[in-house]
Parts: structure tokens; C-alpha cells; sequence
């Protein structure tokens, strides 16, 4: 079975957020797609199967399957666009966040996914010993939204892994304002309760991100940074219960795995 490699929201390998896709004729089974994922040692593993004009397609992290991954969808749709099916520019794939839409322009890879409803909670406490900093503000949607006053919090923060997970929310997000005037917001994303320390460039994650800055910086769209080791460029579109994010991605390697 070949599997592909993608470094999603970067058009340079080893930036950006790599992702392994595997397009397949037919599902193997949810064990076996987990030890792959876990052979990998990627935060996600994409697997696709094709049914009639549509795709289905799952994600896992070597925690388990995940509801929505914004940067192996964007891999996926690299995968299918420019080695399976080189005539189409659009695809649906159809997930257990119901179907989304991904379309080519140029070299970016536009894609709408649900939008997270963010609830205020208190700056508790057990938030500000867990990230070793003080947010201005907190929020739950499926993952823990902390905002900070300076980016060079964001950069700079080292929170304990042990005690995020026993916070709310499945994955944890520090997000600012960008310093730089081409960035409206700058964030880093943690999710130890999934074994992915850090994610290098969150998609999903910016379905609780970018809602935030829209609102607050009074704008549809958004140019978000990722700040990680790695780095990663989103171009955003807040739409009421949709965001759009928009990414270029790049191959690093095409492989023969063999799973039996």
C-alpha cells in the first residue's frame, strides 16, 4: 500500500505540519490503521477510501481516532489532487465532522470546516500553574483556548504536559494578537492527551482560533501564524458556523508500506 508524506500550511519539507496519507481501495481495520499511526510517529495519519464521487476519510493520532484534523485533510486533498486523480480541483471528503469541502486555487488548498462555540471560563488557578504564565481570558470549545496580551508569551510558554491533561478540552491552544501588521494572530497548540506534545500547525484547532480574533479584531479574515518549531502560515475566513483555512503543502516522501 503506498503512503504518502505531506508537509501541510508550508510550501518548503520540514516546515509546516507533516501529515501520512494512505488512499486505499478498501478499509483495514481500526487496529491496524492505529498501529500504523503509531509506527509513523506522526501527530495524525490520514486514510482515504473513495465511494462514488466522494471520499471517506478518517483521521488517527497515535492516541486514537479524532473527530477533524485540519492539516491531514489538507495533505489528503495534495495526495488525491496532484497523484490519484490529477483532473479534479475540488473534493468532498466525508468524515465524522460531516462532509467537507476542499478546493485548489493556484497552490493554496482552501478548505471549510464547522466552527467551534467558545464559552468563557475563569483564568483559574490550576490554568496558570499548568502553563507557568497568566492568560487574559479562557475558553472551551472541544479544545482549551487560552488568550495571551504579548506573542512573546505565546512563544515563550512551556507548559506542564502532566497537568494539561488534566485540564478541559481535548487539545490546549495559546493564542495572541501578531506583533507583525502582515499577522493578525500568532498561536501554539499541545495536545499530550493525544501523545502529540506539540502540533506544528493546528487546522482544527484554528476552528476555535480564528472565531476568536475575528470577533475581536473586527475582521472575516485572519492570517494566522503558527508559532512552533516548525512554523506554519493559515489564510483564514471566519463565516458564522464555518471557518475556512487555506494552506499550500508540499511532498516530502511517496513509500510501500506493508501492513500483512
Amino acid at each position: 500500500m503506498k503512503q504518502y508524506v505531506v508537509d501541510a500550511f508550508t510550501n518548503q519539507v520540514f516546515k509546516g505540519n507533516p501529515a501520512a496519507v494512505c488512499i486505499m481501495d478498501k478499509w483495514l481495520d481500526d487496529e491496524t490503521m492505529l498501529a500504523i499511526t503509531k509506527e509513523n510517529n506522526l501527530s495524525e495519519t490520514a486514510f482515504a477510501v473513495k465511494n462514488e464521487n466522494k471520499y471517506q476519510l478518517r483521521w488517527f493520532t497515535p492516541g486514537g481516532e479524532i473527530n477533524l484534523c485540519g492539516h491531514a485533510t489538507l495533505a489528503t486533498a495534495f495526495v488525491i489532487m496532484n497523484f490519484v486523480d490529477k483532473d479534479i480541483k475540488d473534493i468532498t471528503f466525508t468524515t465524522l465532522s460531516g462532509d467537507l469541502e476542499v478546493t485548489k486555487e493556484k497552490e493554496l488548498y482552501r478548505m471549510t470546516f464547522p466552527a467551534y462555540e467558545l464559552k468563557s471560563l475563569d483564568v483559574s488557578q490550576e490554568i496558570i500553574d499548568t502553563l507557568g504564565d497568566t492568560p487574559e481570558e479562557v475558553y472551551i470549545g472541544r479544545d482549551l483556548l487560552c488568550v495571551f496580551k504579548d506573542q512573546e508569551q505565546v512563544t515563550n510558554i512551556q507548559p506542564d504536559m502532566d497537568k494539561v491533561k488534566q485540564l478541559d478540552g481535548l487539545l490546549l491552544h495559546v493564542t495572541a494578537a501578531g506583533n507583525d501588521s502582515d499577522i493578525d494572530s500568532i498561536s501554539r497548540s499541545f495536545g499530550p492527551k493525544l501523545n502529540v506534545v506539540e502540533d506544528p500547525v493546528c487546522g482544527s484547532g484554528h476552528c476555535h482560533i480564528v472565531p476568536y480574533w475575528s470577533k475581536e479584531l473586527n475582521k472575516e479574515e485572519i492570517v494566522a501564524y503558527q508559532a512552533s518549531e516548525r512554523g506554519g502560515m493559515l489564510y483564514t475566513r471566519y463565516q458564522g458556523d464555518n471557518v475556512t483555512l487555506a494552506g499550500e503543502a508540499v511532498l516530502f516522501s511517496k513509500a510501500e508500506i506493508f501492513v500483512g
